[in-house]
């Protein structure tokens, strides 16, 4: 259990004696399909097969932003400095829209969706709660 909830990755989170098990990942019943994997062996395309919204939710958050992009060919959008604005069609319920940017003092790159509509520097802007991005940035 982490928190409270059950949760174990690549195996059932409780088996009964009669050998019915349980998935479940962060507190989320999985189908054996996805249970039975760690999430680093997840699919993406399964985004696009899942029907369930909760199910989706918890493939994003276990596969990943960045192998997602990947792995479906997300459609570079914009870009601004070392931000880019990708777009992922028929992940979700709606096209799925990411931001990928490099932290400049780690070199860690991450991945935050963003609303629809947006380029690059207003997704930024976006994501800091209104700081225009040419307030914070630092010159390399």
């Amino acid at each position: 259990m982490a928190n409270g909830q059950l949760h174990k990755e690549g195996s059932p989170s409780v088996k009964y004696s009669d050998g019915f098990c349980i998935y479940s990942f962060r507190g989320v019943r999985l189908p054996e399909k996805y249970g039975k994997l760690k999430p680093e062996h997840w699919d993406s395309k399964w985004l696009l097969e899942e029907q369930n919204a909760e199910l989706r939710r918890v493939l994003i958050q276990g596969i990943g932003y960045e192998k997602i992009l990947r792995d479906l060919k997300a459609l570079k959008l914009d870009t601004w400095r070392e931000y880019e604005l990708f777009e992922i069609k028929k992940a979700d319920i709606e096209p799925i829209y990411l931001l990928s940017m490099t932290c400049p003092s780690a070199g860690f790159k991450h991945c935050h969706r963003v609303p629809p509509n947006l380029d690059a520097k207003e997704a930024i802007t976006w994501i800091n709660h209104g700081l225009i991005p040419d307030n914070f940035l630092i010159e390399r």
